[in-house]
């Protein structure tokens, strides 16, 4: 079908409307005015609007939020505990630098204000790892790493999905209310860690493998990671959701993760539709050809994002944009709990939700 051209009188019909700020305005009037004006700030907009749609009504749309970057040291770990608390996010997909640099949190330690141009000899000198303008007591991060080998050492010998194990982390964060994990494992949101090895989790995991190996024990009477159960869990939460949304803090592995998901689940079981909603937060381009910048059409085209699936990008850095997008949101809903899918799970089996 051939679609009639706009008129020049379409086209000049919706001017840009000034932003005014003389009068005290929240965040939420703020970035709901941000929809008349342009660039980044429009987006932002409707990337909040994206937000609204998919969690205005009660378990129709499982939210699913991917998170990469660094989260945690730039301070907005609170605002997705409270994302979950509040259970405007269902399932969470991770790197695994952002569940570990929260746990290492909920063990007492902090992260620091710094100095981009710092003396990095010197730092290394001292054990503190820079994070950008951000500092990390590398001290505490290595015994944080031994105290998640020794939990692992106390768990039953057997095959667990990284859903299972960061619930075993969650539930030992559940003192601090800021905790992402902890509030996760509260709401009974789950979370997976797909490229897990590749963090101080992993590192952690690592001691403790090779005090058992060298202490004797069996690959059998071991503790393992099965990230294949991972998919296999994923997937039948996609399926069993009448419609899912997604959100995607930064690109990388939780992105593509979430996507697949999708395939997983059409693979699998047959006839899954896209997701129904999706927005991203990013600084990546998509001309480089990287996942972590490419449109949510091209995802479209692949039949991860539904064809006719409401989406946006805005392309502001994460620090900035998220906690406008959350409070927006969540003070839209008046800071009141939504009542999100509950997962009942037998082993690797989803027998609810």
């Amino acid at each position: 079908m051939i679609s009639k051209e706009p008129s020049r009188e379409d086209l000049l019909r919706t001017p840009i409307k000034m932003l005014d700020l003389r009068h005290k305005v929240s965040i939420k009037e703020l970035v709901d005015s941000f929809s008349s004006t342009s660039f980044q700030a429009r987006r932002l907009s409707q990337c909040v609007d994206i937000f609204r749609k998919m969690t205005d009504t009660d378990r129709t749309h499982t939210v699913l939020l991917g998170m990469s970057g660094a989260l945690v040291a730039a301070g907005l770990r609170k605002v997705i505990a409270d994302l979950i608390k509040l259970r405007l996010v269902d399932v969470v997909t991770t790197t695994g630098a952002v569940v570990y640099q929260d746990f290492y949190q909920a063990m007492g330690h902090r992260h620091y204000r710094g100095d981009p141009n710092s003396d990095d000899v010197l730092l290394h000198s001292y054990m503190i790892d820079r994070i950008y303008d951000t500092y990390v007591d590398e001290d505490k991060f290595r015994e944080t790493d031994m105290s998640i080998g020794r939990i692992m050492e106390t768990l039953e010998p057997r095959k667990y999905s990284t859903r299972e194990f960061l619930s075993v982390l969650g539930e030992r964060c559940q003192h601090d209310e800021g905790s992402i994990l902890g509030n996760a494992y509260e709401q009974g949101v789950p979370i997976y860690c797909p490229a897990i090895s590749d963090s101080s989790i992993g590192i952690g995991l690592s001691t403790a493998y090779k005090r058992q190996r060298e202490s004797g024990h069996s690959m059998d009477g071991m503790f393992h990671l099965d990230t294949i159960r991972d998919n296999y869990e994923i997937a039948q939460i996609v399926h069993m959701s009448p419609s899912t949304g997604a959100i995607y803090l930064g690109g990388g592995v939780p992105k593509n993760y979430i996507n697949d998901a999708i395939v997983m689940a059409d693979m699998l079981y047959g006839g899954q539709d896209g997701h129904e909603y999706a927005f991203q937060i990013t600084m990546d381009r998509a001309e480089w050809g990287g996942l972590s910048g490419s449109t949510l059409g091209e995802a479209q085209s692949w039949g991860k994002i539904e064809a006719e699936a409401t989406h946006a990008m805005v392309h502001v850095e994460l620090s900035v944009a998220l906690p406008l997008i959350a409070a927006a949101v969540m003070e839209g809903r008046n800071w009141k709990p939504r009542a999100g899918p509950m997962f009942k799970w037998d082993g690797d089996q989803l027998i609810s939700m």
